[in-house]
């Protein structure tokens, strides 16, 4: 396999425990989307219709900030993209992270978290993020733990 990127947004961190099995398995060096401003409890609470980050989620045009730590994406063909699913898609910092590279002729492969939706939009949400990327759905990492992480690694092998 070509050197793959682990870049992954996690707010509560559940996401991110994934991510750092999932790099691991793969080999993938990993990347934490950080935002400018971190979430709180009280920015997660998706019953709190003004929280942000059911504001965030209302409006997809919002872009939350992240930290630029400048990373070098040329020395890598693939990203592999892990976040949580908010609302039925990624939450739109993910967006934000994809809008700040050009990642024309990356592959980028899709890993999420949630608490019970599958991947919904979430595809047709982020494609318009990274024109010029091949993206495809890796797959869901809910229950995952190393064998399952192992299995994605053998699957992402195969979309490569």
């Amino acid at each position: 396999m070509a050197k793959a990127l682990l870049a992954v947004f996690s707010a509560s961190g559940r996401t991110l425990k994934k991510g750092r099995m999932l790099a691991e398995a793969t080999g993938a060096d990993l990347y934490q989307i950080k935002p400018a401003v971190p979430y709180t409890t009280e920015d997660l609470d998706w019953k709190n219709m003004k929280s942000r980050s059911s504001i965030e989620m209302q409006n997809r045009e919002i872009r939350p900030e992240i930290i630029n730590d400048d990373i070098d994406l040329s020395k890598y063909d693939t990203i592999l993209l892990a976040f949580p699913i908010w609302w039925y898609v990624a939450p739109t910092i993910v967006n934000t992270f994809l809008e700040s590279y050009d990642l024309t002729g990356k592959k980028i492969v899709l890993y999420a978290t949630s608490g019970g939706s599958g991947f919904g939009n979430t595809m047709a949400e982020l494609e318009p993020s990274a024109p010029g990327a091949d993206m495809v759905v890796g797959g869901m990492m809910n229950r995952c733990y190393e064998k399952e992480m192992e299995d994605f690694a053998d699957k992402l092998s195969k979309l490569l």
